[in-house]
């Protein structure tokens, strides 16, 4: 397949970046009919499990094949191209928003060193600060970047069966604490505000926002590339299955729509994320497979759409504001054009990002690690 990218990943890809586009377009008076547009925050959740799986696929390979790379230079080389894959374009449309203030789709944002450090998500703050504020998932992908490596390494460490043991112990560590720590923050902070103004900004900031509540995602995606990696045999019983997997997931994404409608409560917030965490990952792995539709198929502009995924997420907040400033009053009395006219020009923006800045930075990621493997073979 052109470039090793699987169609099925590409898909899940664009699916992800236009449920969220379409859901955040709502705000501006562009309304769709059904109710799946309602729910395109969990885009970013379908993204959480796509990193997990892709990155954890990418630590994990180098371990699966019987390798042992040294601890320091394998972990500087894995951050250095996660930084020149995501800094180049979320530091220019991070000054963007600080050198143009007025394109911004809030009024005021958080300070930037909460950008530079990757703690929008973890500090609170006022719920007016919005601009660039969808910056938080990349937060969570960013401490996900620092942390996994070298855990993975310490686990792959300890001799294979004490490994997987602990792997397993992990992951379910991780599971059952963010549900603990979910229920016990809702019943001290959000139950007491239930039905008020409150919640909506509590629900944000203390479940929805910060890293140890929302591994869900990540931690699914991960465990799939772990079966990949180091249980070969269960992975192939998986893609056997996968047009099952496919209805599995679906029926999951329907189950957390109606755990999780409106601003969820009680068992959406505990037992919601970890359901739609599970969903996707059937999904992720029944478009992985060669024996679906999905798997096979490449959907036209599915390649593009996945390619520009991360330019748009960084940018289509501001585009949408910056069209809606210019031409809302012409275009509130024509849906379709505005819809198109919004489409288009976050898509143009996005391809611009794309090709002067991100694959730049592509490019260069590409020049070091093949002068380091040169390198490596030289010595």
């Amino acid at each position: 397949m052109a470039s090793g990218r699987l169609p099925g990943l590409d898909l899940l890809r664009a699916l992800a970046i236009a449920w969220i586009m379409l859901y955040h377009l709502e705000s501006y008076g562009v309304h769709f009919p059904g109710v799946l547009v309602g729910y395109g925050w969990m885009g970013v959740d379908l993204f959480f499990v796509l990193s997990g799986y892709l990155i954890g696929w990418q630590v994990l390979r180098p371990f699966a094949t019987g390798t042992r790379p040294a601890w320091w230079s394998w972990w500087r080389d894995f951050m250095l191209r996660r930084a020149l894959r995501i800094l180049p374009p979320y530091l220019f449309v991070l000054a963007l928003y600080m050198l143009m203030p007025a394109w911004g789709e809030a009024d005021s944002m958080r300070p930037a060193w909460q950008f530079l450090s990757f703690t929008v998500n973890l500090l609170p703050a006022d719920m007016d600060l919005r601009a660039f504020s969808h910056a938080w998932s990349l937060c969570v992908e960013e401490h996900y970047y620092l942390l996994f490596p070298p855990l993975a390494w310490l686990l792959v460490h300890c001799g294979p069966g004490t490994s997987s043991r602990l792997t397993w112990l992990l992951a379910l560590g991780v599971l059952a604490g963010g549900m603990l720590l979910r229920a016990a923050l809702w019943q001290h902070y959000l139950a007491p505000v239930q039905g008020t103004a409150d919640y909506v900004e509590r629900f944000v900031g203390l479940i929805y926002f910060p890293t140890p509540t929302r591994l869900d995602g990540l931690l699914a995606g991960t465990m799939l590339a772990v079966l990949r990696s180091f249980r070969p045999a269960t992975w192939e019983q998986l893609m056997r299955h996968a047009a099952c997997l496919l209805w599995l997931g679906a029926a999951g994404v329907a189950g957390t729509m109606w755990l999780m409608q409106g601003v969820p409560g009680f068992v959406g917030i505990v037992f919601g994320y970890p359901l739609l965490a599970l969903s996707f990952a059937c999904l992720l792995a029944g478009c992985t497979s060669s024996r679906t539709w999905p798997g096979r198929w490449r959907v036209p502009g599915a390649h593009r759409l996945a390619t520009l995924a991360f330019c748009l997420y960084l940018t289509h907040k501001q585009v949408f504001h910056a069209v809606d400033s210019m031409l809302s009053d012409s275009l509130a009395a024509m849906p379709l054009p505005a819809f198109c006219v919004y489409i288009v020009a976050a898509l143009l923006l996005a391809a611009a990002l794309h090709m002067l800045v991100e694959r730049p930075g592509l490019r260069w990621r590409e020049r070091l690690s093949a002068s380091r493997t040169v390198n490596v073979l030289r010595a």
